[in-house]
């Protein structure tokens, strides 16, 4: 257990971001809201982006108290609305000066069947140019282990043809990962930099889709699994660590670079992939 504990220890830092402007989205709970309080005590302005907006207010009030920091605000976000999207991405680029570090962190697991627009791609898109502008800026795409049991379906991406949740929370975890490959190598030379991460196996409300007997064995498990200031350290240092400053389109887990699949590594797949999302989105993004 020793072991296991030194495992799970908090990464330590004194990396300061006095002056800089991040974007968390899915902040009002679990790694996202741990990872707003980090930064903030940081000294960054912290914009939580989330969905609900009551359950944001009552998020940010816990964000403010824990870090001491008064630099924090809320923007309503629904990434299974393209409209929201735009909305949202719009607000920040008419309001905010710059965004340093957007951390793409939303995310629901092995849920019921149900179609969304590819949002944390739109997202970055549209912030893209107030991002480069930001320089040295960072993009952080929360990913997860499960990426390896993934496979891209181009020709079914929506799986309307079959659906299993386990198989689409695999492929949308692959998914992100080839994503922060594809983005990496058209960032080259702009000052932004992407990585992609596994938290590792958290405690947090992305449990509540699953069945009753995963639940169980979940809880069983428990003791093995990362409580959310845990699962949140490699957010965080994606987002501070200097010596990433000259690293992109890496995938990390437990605050270090980590292995990922072959399939995460088949840079065809994520062209094509990556083509297929702007038609998706109607978006010319070369």
């Amino acid at each position: 257990m020793q072991a296991l504990r030194n495992k799970f220890r908090r990464w330590s830092s004194d990396a300061r971001l006095d002056g800089k402007t991040v974007i968390i989205t899915g902040a009002n709970t679990g790694i996202g809201k741990e990872t707003a309080i980090d930064l903030a005590k940081r000294g960054a302005r912290i914009i939580m982006a989330c969905r609900d907006t009551e359950r944001a207010e009552a998020a940010l009030k816990e964000v403010k108290e824990a870090s001491g920091s008064q630099n924090i605000v809320t923007g309503r976000l629904d990434l299974s609305d393209s409209k929201s999207i735009r909305v949202f991405a719009e607000s920040i680029t008419k309001e905010e000066r710059q965004v340093n570090i957007l951390i793409n962190n939303a995310g629901v697991m092995v849920c019921p069947y149900g179609k969304t627009a590819d949002g944390h791609f739109l997202l970055t898109y549209l912030l893209l140019d107030l991002i480069k502008q930001s320089a040295p800026a960072r993009i952080i795409n929360v990913s997860s282990m499960a990426h390896q049991w993934g496979t891209i379906k181009l020709e079914d991406i929506n799986s309307e043809k079959s659906y299993d949740k386990q198989k689409a929370y695999s492929q949308s975890k692959l998914a992100n990962i080839l994503f922060t490959r594809s983005l990496a190598k058209r960032l080259e030379g702009s000052g932004v930099t992407a990585y992609a991460l596994h938290p590792g196996v958290v405690q947090t409300d992305l449990w509540r889709h699953l069945t009753k007997p995963q639940q169980a064995a979940m809880w069983f498990a428990k003791p093995f699994t990362k409580t959310s200031v845990q699962g949140a350290q490699t957010s965080i240092y994606c987002a501070v660590e200097p010596e990433l400053s000259t690293e992109s389109g890496k995938y990390y887990s437990d605050c270090a670079p980590a292995k990922c699949s072959h399939a995460a590594m088949d840079d065809e797949v994520a062209q094509r992939l990556w083509e297929l999302t702007c038609k998706m989105l109607t978006i010319t993004w070369e």
